[in-house]
């Protein structure tokens, strides 16, 4: 990773700042799921609700201030923004509502993505569950931490990896490509989770591999996760084996990324033969 112009004690004090904003943009959409909603839905038939603008405005209006001259572009932000990110080396990357069609349902697996990206490297990333208010959070050099009712604990990736593998599996977007890589592995044991919560298992232990293939993502569903995880000591890569990296395309989709604990499983042989295009 190269050199970043903020210090261990600043990334510290934006991380504190930024997990700040997101519970209180937690509290906004709490208030929001425990009522009544209407949903609508955009261009690409992906949902949304008055939760997710709720959580962007208090999130883009919280992050904006902490260094005017980091960009912020949420999932919900409009065309200036998107226009912007391309001459932006510093930025915020945030899902206000990640897992929205969770949401939708009620199941309670949502979560908000918040991270902090440097000439395409992430630096800081945090998933904070509103229905908990669990929270997963991470930043360059500083490790990886899971805050909960319980207090602040230092979280690690499971090594080894047991015999029987846990591997995410989407509440809304599994597809052949994954389930053929999960085959591919040989015996699992399938752990149903929604959105980027699944990123803070594999951190903290509870999973040992996440596949995401052949389906169409953001970068603000990714980038936070990836620095947990990371973080943590796992690693977060494309099919190429690739770290991710973010604002460097003209396009902000991810379309295939595979999530690993142990780094002493070949994980990336699963991969051979399969179709990764959407």
């Amino acid at each position: 990773m190269s050199a970043s112009r903020w210090s261990a004690s600043t990334l510290e004090q934006l991380g504190a700042a930024a997990c700040a904003a997101a519970r209180t943009a937690a509290d906004r959409i709490m208030a929001i799921y425990t009522g009544g909603f209407e949903v609508e839905h955009k261009s690409d038939a992906s949902p949304l609700t008055a939760a997710d603008l709720a959580s962007h405005r208090c999130l883009t209006s919280a992050l904006a201030p902490l260094d005017t001259a980091a960009l912020v572009l949420s999932e919900e932000s409009g065309p200036e923004a998107f226009a912007a990110r391309r001459d932006a080396r510093w930025l915020w990357l945030v899902d206000p509502l990640d897992g929205t069609r969770e949401f939708v349902k009620r199941n309670g697996e949502f979560c908000i993505n918040v991270a902090l990206i440097e000439d395409g490297e992430v630096r800081l990333g945090l998933l904070l569950h509103p229905p908990s208010g669990t929270l997963w959070y991470a930043a360059s050099g500083l490790g990886a931490w899971r805050v909960d009712v319980g207090g602040r604990q230092p979280i690690r990736v499971l090594r080894p990896c047991p015999d029987l593998p846990r591997v995410a599996a989407s509440r809304s977007h599994g597809n052949a490509a994954v389930e053929a890589y999960y085959a591919a592995l040989g015996p699992v044991e399938r752990v149903p989770q929604g959105s980027a919560l699944k990123f803070g298992r594999l951190a903290e232990g509870a999973l040992d591999v996440y596949a995401r293939l052949a389906s169409r993502c953001s970068e603000w569903d990714v980038a936070a996760g990836q620095c947990v995880v990371e973080q943590a000591g796992g690693v977060v890569v494309d099919e190429h084996g690739e770290p991710l990296r973010y604002n460097r395309r003209d396009s902000v989709i991810v379309h295939n990324f595979l999530a690993w604990g142990d780094s002493g499983r070949p994980w990336l042989e699963g991969l051979r033969g399969l179709a990764l295009h959407d």
